[in-house]
């Protein structure tokens, strides 16, 4: 039974991959190794934020001052404010399927998913039902976060369709037993990610929310 929708958020409800690699490549350029946005999409994206500083102290070679966490979290929920968008037509499908209960499960951090839902105007849509991988053991692709979402709205995982842009987001819902959407809608999808998601084991790959719109409907469907 299809009766829950547990949506990543990076690239699934907010278009930000692409704002927050673009500050990653800044910060990594300025600190004296020069990369570009793809070197910051292969070697940081999906990470849980202390997994990105340990990558960058990796990438420079040197450990990073205390105060770089917060200099960096600034720079980029700064970015944010300015210019952060929904992804092309998430606020209409989650208004068309409100009989379905729905909730995040993110790598973002608390704080994070809270400044982009409030620029989105979207937090009223998840009010307490927003659940963040820096409070369970282990982050994607393990299926931590998706079991503990589920726990939470009172849903066995079978029953929740997870919306997933990652490889790492869509091996986590198959291990925690969910049925599993790949979304192919942000702008930082590049060509063959759709093979990526598949070999990922994706049940489902969506290039936007009218597919996903459809492959949803067709679940609910199918159990009557």
């Amino acid at each position: 039974m299809t009766k829950a929708i547990i949506f990543d958020f990076d690239g699934v409800i907010a278009d930000s991959e692409v704002l927050s690699n673009t500050v990653l490549a800044e910060i990594v350029s300025e600190l004296g190794v020069p990369i570009t946005l793809e070197d910051a999409y292969r070697d940081y994206m999906g990470m849980r934020f202390h997994e990105v500083i340990a990558a960058i102290e990796t990438t420079v070679g040197r450990t990073l001052p205390p105060s770089f966490g917060e200099h960096y979290q600034h720079r980029t929920l700064t970015r944010f404010r300015q210019e952060l968008v929904p992804i092309a037509g998430v606020r209409e499908f989650i208004t068309r399927f409100t009989g379905l209960s729905r909730c995040i499960a993110s790598s973002s951090s608390p704080d994070r998913l809270a400044v982009c839902l409030e620029v989105l105007d979207m937090a009223s849509l998840f009010e307490g039902r927003v659940f963040s991988a820096s409070n369970v053991a282990r982050g994607k692709p393990h299926p931590d976060i998706f079991l503990h979402a589920a726990a939470e709205i009172g849903m066995p995982p079978r029953d929740c369709v997870v919306i997933e842009d990652s490889a790492s987001g869509v091996i986590a819902g198959r291990a925690a037993g969910t049925t599993v959407i790949g979304l192919l809608a942000a702008g930082h999808i590049r060509e063959g990610h759709a093979a990526t998601l598949k070999d990922a084991g994706a049940h489902y790959v969506a290039v936007d929310y009218v597919e996903v719109e459809q492959i949803v409907g067709s679940l609910i469907a199918s159990q009557n």
